[in-house]
């Protein structure tokens, strides 16, 4: 499904349709008319981010909107025969085929299309394209294919050490930390201290085609996943992962990998470190010295082009992005969702629907069709397994949303000594008293629809057959009457004195 709520994002941070396009996994001709929908529309991104995705795309697709135009396609091996000639560009080439469309009552493609599939054709062609630098555009992230390695004081082994590396293309400034492994805290991790290390973000973030960070990257379709979509989201950048199998889309890293595992990790491979924390002080001592070695082939060094970068660099957020954890979920019939061990309460709305579940250190929040719908503070103590709003509860629900156990024990008591002791026998079969509020609201309330004498007797009668009897046993019980029936377990008096006597019609055979 195209994210419409990015495209807006992307659009209103400034970046261009094929800069769009490429971080939003979407076709250029769809993010133009999605931008032409939302112009129609007046529609924002700050807008956008208020409804769900639902009422997004109804609100751009399924309001008079019309069909797709058919556009032409240019002929662009006259545009590349034409392009050698002196003087002649792009644009000039897009102009003239533009009055050629409108001549044929054709419809033309706006100007970043046309160099868009221009570029693919030069690809086709072998031809080579300069891919040129601007100061804060692209932070480009990849882990070192050389380790590094930390010993353990206490049985000696050796353990091995990843090294990730972000890099600013425009000036090579570069940032190195080790991690124990590769794994998506470690990756978030990686990003959050390279921005800090920075002092700013990027407008584009590059990673490779890792999975901690693409979930899924073909010629159709790119698919991030969820949380570092929500780290670019949070920082304000756009994703646009390299292409796969094509390390020269990411050159800069792929170069200053080869140059740091040199200067840095080959330098440090005698030394010996006990712990991480020593590792990373090291290799921050020497990423400074990279740093600010001076150029082979030009004046400066990395730290004084990035003293100009720098002021071209988004700045960071009032606060660091925290790592959360996505989730899938059924809402229960008792209109909570299982996450974590823990059950917390959705409204009743919801039963029986899938929802997305964000786990943060602190925090539980459930989202349904891109929309958030409520959240809790995280529970982790195993005792109090339940977070429950009331607002979330049906109104028949809300009534007693406040009793406790000591309420209904009391209630009980009032009714009977046998009452009391199915209420405690209901609670003792739950793991957490809440679990037994509504079964016990169920029996207690059969007083009202048979009197308390009869329920009182059916709780006798049950307590006769089980020690726990269930509040469906002691409603058949009251249903058929049979709390009215004399007590079967006890014989008559006379019976019990002199044993069990048959009568003479017992010896007549039946017979009259």
């Amino acid at each position: 499904m195209t994210n419409y709520r990015e495209i807006l994002r992307l659009k209103s941070m400034g970046f261009n349709n094929r800069q769009i396009a490429d971080s939003s996994g979407a076709t250029r001709q769809t993010v133009i008319a999605v931008l032409q929908r939302a112009a129609v529309c007046e529609l924002s991104y700050q807008v956008a981010e208020t409804l769900s995705d639902r009422e997004l795309a109804k609100l751009l697709f399924q309001q008079g909107s019309g069909g797709k135009p058919a556009f032409m396609m240019p002929d662009y091996d006259w545009v590349h025969n034409e392009l050698a000639r002196p003087g002649v560009t792009l644009q000039l080439l897009w102009l003239e085929y533009c009055d050629k469309c409108i001549s044929g009552g054709e419809t033309p493609y706006q100007l970043t299309q046309f160099k868009k599939y221009y570029r693919e054709y030069a690809a086709q062609t072998k031809a080579t394209m300069h891919l040129s630098r601007k100061p804060g555009e692209l932070m480009e992230v990849d882990w070192a294919g050389q380790n590094a390695a930390i010993i353990d004081d206490t049985t000696g082994e050796v353990i091995d050490a990843y090294v990730f590396v972000a890099v600013l293309p425009y000036s090579g400034y570069g940032y190195v930390e080790a991690f124990l492994n590769q794994a998506q805290p470690s990756w978030i991790a990686a990003h959050v201290n390279a921005y800090e290390y920075f002092g700013g973000v990027t407008r584009i973030l590059v990673p490779d085609n890792l999975k901690t960070g693409v979930s899924k990257h073909t010629k159709s379709e790119i698919v991030l996943n969820r949380t570092y979509q929500e780290l670019a989201e949070h920082y304000g950048t756009a994703v646009i992962p390299t292409r796969v199998r094509t390390p020269k889309d990411k050159a800069t890293v792929e170069g200053t990998v080869g140059i740091i595992s040199t200067y840095i990790l080959a330098a440090i491979r005698n030394q010996k470190f006990f712990s991480l924390s020593e590792l990373n002080a090291e290799i921050r001592e020497r990423l400074h010295k990279f740093n600010h070695k001076p150029f082979q082939r030009k004046d400066g060094n990395r730290a004084i082009l990035f003293a100009d970068e720098r002021r071209f660099l988004l700045p960071l957020p009032t606060r660091a992005y925290e790592l959360s954890e996505w989730k899938k979920a059924t809402v229960q019939y008792n209109y909570h969702i299982l996450a974590d061990g823990h059950y917390y309460s959705v409204p009743y709305e919801y039963i029986k629907h899938e929802v997305d579940v964000r786990l943060t250190r602190n925090v539980v929040e459930v989202f349904s069709s891109g929309s958030r719908i409520c959240s809790h503070v995280r529970l982790y103590d195993r005792q109090s397994l339940y977070s429950t709003q009331d607002a979330h509860m049906p109104p028949n629900h809300q009534a007693y949303s406040q009793w406790n156990g000591d309420r209904f024990r009391s209630w009980a008591e009032k009714i009977g000594a046998n009452t009391a002791v199915v209420v405690e026998a209901l609670f003792a079969g739950c793991k957490v008293e809440q679990q037994g509020y509504r079964t016990c609201m169920s029996l207690l309330k059969l007083s009202e629809q048979y009197t308390p004498e009869r329920l009182e007797a059916a709780c006798g009668a049950a307590l006769r057959y089980t020690p726990r009897p269930s509040y469906k046993a002691i409603q058949t019980i009251l249903k058929s009457g049979r709390d009215k029936l004399p007590d079967e377990t006890q014989a008559p008096a006379e019976a019990s004195k002199y044993g069990f006597t048959r009568g003479s019609d017992y010896y007549k055979g039946g017979r009259g």
